[in-house]
């Protein structure tokens, strides 16, 4: 089981300094994961979510965290493709790889937000066609090495250029699909790659339930499913402040559900459109991290608590676990102890 770190960047506050020291504290995070071990340093792309996450532009925080460490991954988790050129995509992310000497985990996604579409001006009801078609164009470009690709589309245009730089990783970067949804993990399962999710929606027995299928998939298509890797993502705290670390979820979970959930997503468990992690938002405090706890949608908890948590989830299938201890704006001191907590006591 790798272990990763997962941001939103949230920022539990208004004021410009709370929100600097937010960066500065995020950035220190992951110098320190760095020294303990964790494979990987997440970072979403969102946009206009106030308070909630900050993360608008992840690639520039990565490059700032490429000069301050020396191997822990930089994972894109991940880049929303309809909102800008491939050309431009492929540059960016490329510039990070040879920045960080070949260290780009390549996520990708199209994002489940309806005021991003209206921002940046593309049709929502065309954001999956929009995503694979832009997918292919930033693979094709890594792929030719230099030389020029052409490729027209309603929404970009490629007209015959050579785009530098390439990536330091030949043909380019792990490629990772970010779903909520079964119908997501099977779309990257045809295509061969690597898989990003989140206990949130559904918990831990269901997304299991998604994970089989997508490995059956995998192997469908032509793919050994060996050779991919199923990360989730999910918020964990480890150690004494449990209160607090609570308190941090529940404002992290009522705002992020309704992010994160499109607005046609049907949990047939419940029999309704309102999904598990929003029924949970939805509680009193206690009785909603009691329901969160018990599907391994959060894990607040103790060393032996939080060795038990990772056992369920690599007896789901996953391969990856990317932890968000900078969850919900917990005090920096707390979330310093709970990854090294985790890393030096429930991983050792």
């Amino acid at each position: 089981m790798r272990v990763s770190l997962g941001y939103e960047l949230e920022v539990r506050g208004r004021t410009r300094e709370v929100e600097q020291r937010a960066f500065q504290n995020v950035v220190d995070q992951v110098v320190l994961g760095d020294e303990l071990g964790f494979d990987t340093a997440w970072f979403v792309e969102h946009h206009f979510t106030r308070g909630f996450s900050h993360s608008s532009a992840p690639d520039l925080v990565l490059a700032a965290i490429s000069q301050r460490t020396a191997r822990i991954h930089l994972g894109l988790g991940v880049v929303l493709l309809p909102f800008q050129s491939p050309i431009r995509t492929a540059e960016r992310v490329a510039t990070l790889d040879v920045l960080s000497g070949g260290r780009v985990e390549f996520g990708t996604g199209r994002g489940a937000s309806p005021l991003e579409y209206q921002a940046f001006q593309r049709p929502f009801e065309k954001s999956r066609q929009i995503w694979e078609d832009s997918l292919e164009a930033t693979l094709a470009i890594w792929q030719a090495d230099g030389e020029p690709v052409q490729r027209s589309n309603e929404f970009f245009e490629i007209p015959d250029v050579a785009v530098y730089p390439r990536p330091v990783q030949v043909p380019h970067p792990p490629v990772w699909v970010a779903s909520t949804s079964l119908e997501g993990y099977l779309a990257a399962a045809r295509h061969g790659y690597n898989l990003l999710g989140m206990t949130m929606l559904k918990g831990i027995d269901d997304v299991a339930e998604d994970i089989a299928k997508y490995r059956q998939c995998l192997a469908d298509s032509g793919f050994d499913p060996a050779t991919r890797r199923i990360a989730l993502m999910i918020p964990w705290y480890v150690g004494q402040a449990r209160d607090e670390a609570a308190d941090a979820v529940l404002w992290y979970i009522r705002r992020q559900v309704n992010l994160v959930t499109p607005p046609d997503y049907y949990d047939a468990r419940h029999a309704t459109h309102r999904v598990l992690g929003q029924l949970a938002a939805g509680m009193p405090a206690e009785e909603a991290m009691a329901t969160l706890r018990e599907h391994l949608m959060v894990v607040v908890d103790d060393v032996e608590g939080s060795r038990k948590a990772v056992a369920r989830i690599a007896e789901a299938g996953a391969t990856d676990l990317i932890l968000q201890c900078q969850v919900g704006g917990l005090a920096h001191e707390h979330v310093v102890d709970s990854m090294t907590t985790f890393m030096t006591e429930v991983m050792r």
